[in-house]
């Protein structure tokens, strides 16, 4: 190619305009076909999730796909099924959220009718059993005694907490599986734990060591956000708490800040070094979820959050030395495509169990992801190396941005045709590229269709190396989240790289990373 190289940006973008911007399940490396998982963390520490709640009633719209409506979802086939499907994933930790619900049970209480058909097992004996074929830890649930908006101010739904409780221990106290209880002490960190919630949680964890020795007690507060931690109070609350784990909900689901990622990495940093003076674990429940509407709002669905957003709370967690990262929500959320009971939204589920496998098994496009997300990608090219506008520099300073449209490192591109050339200052091999981009919907911060690169040995005639699809993944109403672009297998030996888009919506690039390694 000369340098009618226009004339084919056009005729290459006017080829696919009739195609729809659809989502691939094997894109950016992704694969039906697992290899075998990793279960430890990756090469860098991120930390997989080991451990997901398990929710076995229909409670509002939020549960649209995660436990849909209108099936029997006490079905024991179902959960053997899911409890299979998530050993396979690596999960070793298995949450109840209830075991009663509006006063029936889930397991054959002899207190209260069972929701599920006597001629068949429980379906929180099925999963106990399943769990304990594949070695897998489950914490079983004290509630609900009435149901999700237990009051655990109300002597009466105490009470029967404590009956459940004795239910269960008589039941399971010694099943392989049985590992510990959860305790529905949900309250909100905001700005403390109010002293009534620390109280209810002592109060079950004592009922339960006298129950059954030896178990372990875990809550999930949420409020992190909002807590105070440079109140001396803040402290002196989580110190009186007798649990052994805290799963703190990380809120990024929930979008308690317009931008939640920033922040969050440095609370995880702050509660660190207050787990270092408790005798206490530090869990993350990271939010695999987003919004199909409005957020926080119980007719509105939770569906499946993109993937790098997860990866990003997943290495935030990681970072700031979590003991296990943990999740409120997999089945629904999370789905093998392969799975005969598919619970989850259509095709989104299925592509973030893709992505998230891929990057369990080491793909080299996840790998770069996460080391650009910890910032120890290196980038082989250096700023002096961009020709055109001094802005573009930033583009090779290797400082990468984050989730936060305000962020100074983001180079923004308007509407419109953009190209770019680097100037590698001799021959050099070009094995591989890759482009950071902003996704932020609200602000209309988006991807281009498509980006073409090219390479030239004299600067004058460019060969087109390769085209890329950008990615799209639709549930994006209210999150930020950083997508990459991938050139690779190029194997070329030239001196000039272009890179061309037209941007249909404004695009923030941080970093063109040539030829990127860990450091």
């Amino acid at each position: 190619m000369k340098n009618n190289f226009r004339m084919i940006m056009f005729a290459l973008l006017m080829s696919s305009v009739s195609l729809p911007a659809v989502m691939a399940l094997a894109g950016n490396g992704a694969s039906g076909k697992q290899k075998k998982e990793k279960t430890t963390e990756s090469a860098l520490g991120v930390k997989p999730i080991t451990g997901s709640w398990i929710n076995l009633a229909y409670k509002d719209v939020r549960n649209k796909y995660t436990n849909p409506q209108n099936f029997d979802n006490t079905d024991p086939e179902l959960w053997k099924a899911k409890v299979r499907e998530l050993s396979a994933m690596g999960i070793e930790y298995l949450v109840f959220m209830e075991v009663a619900n509006e006063g029936k049970a889930y397991y054959p209480s002899k207190m209260m009718p069972w929701w599920y058909d006597k001629n068949k097992q429980s379906p929180v004996e099925a999963i106990l059993d399943e769990a304990a074929r594949h070695n897998m830890k489950i914490f079983m649930s004290t509630g609900w005694a009435k149901d999700q908006d237990d009051n655990l101010l109300n002597p009466a739904i105490k009470e029967r907490q404590f009956q459940i409780m004795e239910e269960l221990t008589a039941l399971y106290k010694n099943h392989k599986a049985f590992y510990g209880w959860y305790l529905p002490v949900e309250d909100c960190l905001c700005p403390i734990f109010a002293e009534h919630a620390v109280q209810s949680a002592n109060v079950l964890t004592e009922k339960a060591k006298a129950l059954t020795p030896g178990k372990k007690t875990l809550i999930s507060p949420y409020g992190i956000g909002l807590s105070e931690f440079d109140n001396p109070e803040y402290e002196k609350q989580m110190a009186k708490l007798k649990v052994d784990i805290i799963a703190y909900q990380d809120e990024v689901g929930c979008v308690r800040d317009q931008f939640m990622l920033p922040r969050l990495k440095k609370t995880w940093q702050r509660l660190r070094d207050i787990h270092n003076r408790l005798n206490i674990e530090m869990w993350a429940n990271c939010e695999t979820f987003t919004w199909e509407q409005g957020t926080n709002d119980r007719t509105s669905a939770l569906i499946p959050a993109a993937y790098p957003r997860l990866l990003s709370q997943q290495v935030a967690a990681s970072a700031g030395g979590v003991d296990k990262i943990i999740s409120f929500m997999i089945c629904g959320i999370i789905e093998n495509p392969e799975s005969a009971y598919q619970l989850g939204q259509p095709v989104g589920s299925n592509k973030v169990y893709n992505d998230y496998m891929d990057w369990k098994n080491g793909t080299e496009y996840w790998q770069l992801v996460e080391a650009a997300l910890m910032e120890k990608l290196v980038n082989g090219a250096t700023t002096e190396m961009m020709l055109g506008k001094a802005d573009l520099k930033a583009l090779l300073d290797g400082k990468v941005a984050e989730e936060d449209s305000e962020d100074t490192r983001w180079v923004k591109f308007e509407k419109g045709y953009h190209e770019f050339v680097v100037d590698l200052q001799k021959k050099t091999k070009l094995q591989k590229a890759m482009l950071r981009m902003l996704n932020y919907n609200l602000e209309e911060i988006g991807m281009p269709l498509k980006v073409y690169l090219f390479t030239s040995l004299d600067g004058k005639e460019y060969n087109l190396a390769s085209i890329k699809d950008a990615p799209h993944f639709p549930n994006n109403k209210h999150d930020a989240w950083i997508e990459n672009i991938l050139f690779d297998g190029l194997d070329e030996n030239v001196r000039y790289v272009k890179v061309a888009f037209d941007a249909s919506q404004q695009v923030y690039a941080d970093e063109f990373f040539i030829n990127p390694a860990n450091k």
